[in-house]
C-alpha cells in the first residue's frame, strides 16, 4: 500500500478509536484531514506532504505518538507531523499565551508544513464560519496573526487563507 492510503488509513482508525467527530457537524473527524489533504493535493507537492496532511491531527488528539509515525511512516513524515503539532499546553497561560507559543513555533517550520498549516487553516477557517460566526470573530483574528507566518508556504493557498480571512 502506497505511503498516502496508508496515512489515510492510519489517520481514520487513529481518529475513529477515540471517537472523534467533527465539532459542530458530528462527522466523523477524518472529514476534516481529508479535507486538508485534498487541499494540499491541489497545489505542488510530495507525498510526504499528504501524508502529513492525513496525519496532521493524530499526534495531538489521539493516543498515537511521534515515535509510531515515524516508525510507520519515516523520517520526513514524522518530522512535518511534529512541526504541524502545537507544542502549547493549558499549563502555558490563557488562550492568546498559548497561541502565541504556536505561532512562534511554526514561524520556523520548512514551506512544506508551512503549506500543510494553510490547508488546515483554509478548512478549519470555512467550518468555524459557516457553523459558528460568534467564535468565528475570535477564531479569525487568530488566524490573521498565524497567517503572517507562513508566507513560506504555497502562495496561491496563502492568497486563499487570506481572502477567506479578510486580509
Amino acid at each position: 500500500m502506497e505511503m498516502i492510503e496508508r496515512a489515510r488509513v492510519f489517520a481514520t482508525a487513529a481518529h475513529a478509536a477515540v471517537g472523534q467527530l467533527r465539532k459542530y457537524t458530528f462527522e466523523p473527524y477524518i472529514v476534516h484531514p481529508a479535507e486538508v489533504a485534498a487541499i494540499v493535493s491541489t497545489r505542488p507537492h510530495d507525498p510526504e506532504m499528504i501524508a502529513a496532511a492525513w496525519l496532521h491531527d493524530v499526534v495531538e488528539d489521539t493516543g498515537v505518538n511521534l515515535e509510531t509515525i515515524h516508525q510507520e511512516f519515516g523520517e520526513t513524515v514524522a518530522t512535518y507531523v511534529d512541526w504541524l503539532t502545537n507544542p502549547s499546553k493549558k499549563e502555558d497561560g490563557n488562550r492568546a499565551k498559548r497561541k502565541q507559543i504556536d505561532r512562534e513555533f511554526i514561524s520556523r517550520a520548512p514551506s512544506e508544513v508551512k503549506t500543510v498549516k494553510l490547508a488546515d487553516l483554509i478548512s478549519n477557517s470555512i467550518s468555524i464560519v459557516k457553523h459558528d460566526p460568534e467564535f468565528a470573530r475570535t477564531y479569525l483574528e487568530e488566524k490573521r496573526l498565524m497567517l503572517e507566518v507562513l508566507r513560506e508556504g504555497d502562495h496561491v493557498l496563502w492568497n486563499r487563507a487570506a481572502r477567506i480571512l479578510g486580509d
